[in-house]
């Protein structure tokens, strides 16, 4: 490599890194406890919760939707989930069919009587999840969190591209640790970098897709879904009051994919349905397919069955991001790899910004610095 196109790449890769450093740092702080998220719930959930009824029939889906609007006046549908485990249906509700995160209400309703459930009191894990994914920001906060995530892959691109040149007169692993505290500091960021690299490409770039989810959806909802709306110009979204069976559309949704399992329900005008249909979302029954949901829409007012649309691949793209993300898709024994990866990329940003904060104090010309492979700036 030219000194001219050395010096370039090095460029590339301080400035990529230290712009991006704190916010990589602060993602990887909150995204620690967030890979245990269930684990951690269920560990402070001292509430040892049993259905009314437990041999009792299940209510249907009209009644469980009955009940969450009667615990939140005023309120509409956004979203309706089901715990694979319990008799418990989760509903969201908001004010308004388009609202905000913030102010979304969840509730979950014992199916077996239709009284709430105890929620979890994990007030911490939400605030960190909101911190982690917009930083209260709404979609400004998600698209600046992607171009700090788009100078970080750039930042390992350029700290791999550069890594070859500087260590080819060290043997892999190197760490000087006799040599001054800057040198084996040097040491350790490269090696532990390198190590890490394909791990934070993966999560780096998953994390840029969970951020386009918004653009995403509106994509697939004005392209995609075009031609089930293009007759309801004019139309306003339904009220509860007007809106047809849930148990019929979700009757219909399971008749069209009998080898998929219901997972969700998305009411109208929200980001995950058209303003005029329920979209009742399956997913199929492998480790793989158990990511990829298909939507079957149905009128909300009329209950006319209207298509099952398999989603795009860009859909596809952010339904499988969300669980890589997080190694929320291999059970206890990935997640327990994904943190030792996350500490491991803690110390890496950690002692990036400190070898570029004693930057000058340079080390002997024999014991060339090399480049990181990762973020945290360039010696």
């Amino acid at each position: 490599m030219s000194q001219r196109s050395l010096r370039l790449w090095s460029a590339i890769h301080k400035w990529t890194s230290l712009i991006c450093t704190a916010f990589i740092l602060m993602l990887c702080l909150t995204g620690l406890p967030l890979i245990f998220h269930d684990e951690i719930e269920a560990a402070f959930d001292t509430d040892h919760w049993q259905p009314a009824h437990p041999d009792g029939p299940m209510l249907s889906l009209d009644r469980m939707l009955r009940a969450a609007l009667d615990n939140r006046p005023g309120e509409v549908p956004l979203f309706m989930s089901f715990d694979t485990e319990r008799p418990v249906v989760n509903v969201t509700t908001g004010p308004t069919p388009d609202a905000p995160g913030g102010a979304m209400h969840f509730a979950s309703f014992d199916r077996t009587s239709g009284d709430l459930v105890p929620g979890h009191q994990d007030g911490v894990m939400e605030f960190l999840l909101q911190l982690h994914t917009d930083m209260f920001l709404g979609l400004p906060g998600m698209l600046f969190l992607g171009f700090m995530g788009v100078l970080l892959i750039a930042a390992i691109v350029s700290g791999v591209v550069l890594y070859a040149p500087f260590m080819r007169k060290l043997d892999f692993g190197t760490v000087r640790v006799k040599r001054s505290r800057r040198l084996k500091w040097l040491d350790y960021h490269n090696l532990l970098g390198i190590v890490t690299v394909a791990w934070l490409t993966v999560v780096g770039l998953t994390g840029v897709v969970n951020t386009l989810a918004t653009p995403i959806l509106d994509t697939w909802k004005n392209q995609s879904l075009a031609d089930l709306t293009a007759g309801y110009q004019g139309a306003a979204v339904p009220t509860p009051a007007e809106m047809a069976s849930l148990d019929a559309a979700v009757a219909q949704a399971e008749q069209a994919a009998p080898d998929q399992t219901l997972q969700f329900v998305a009411f109208p005008g929200g980001g995950w349905s058209t303003d005029f249909h329920y979209a009742v979302f399956l997913h199929g029954n492998t480790p793989l397919t158990s990511h990829i949901i298909t939507p079957a829409l149905v009128d909300a007012r009329t209950g006319q069955f209207a298509a099952l649309r398999e989603m795009p691949w860009y859909n596809k793209t952010l339904a499988l991001s969300g669980p890589l993300h997080f190694g929320d898709y291999g059970g206890l024994p990935l997640k327990i790899l994904w943190a030792v990866l996350d500490v491991i990329t803690i110390v890496v940003l950690i002692s990036g910004l400190y070898l570029w904060l004693a930057r000058r104090q340079p080390a002997p010309r024999t014991t060339a610095a090399p480049a990181s492979p990762q973020t945290g700036g360039a010696p």
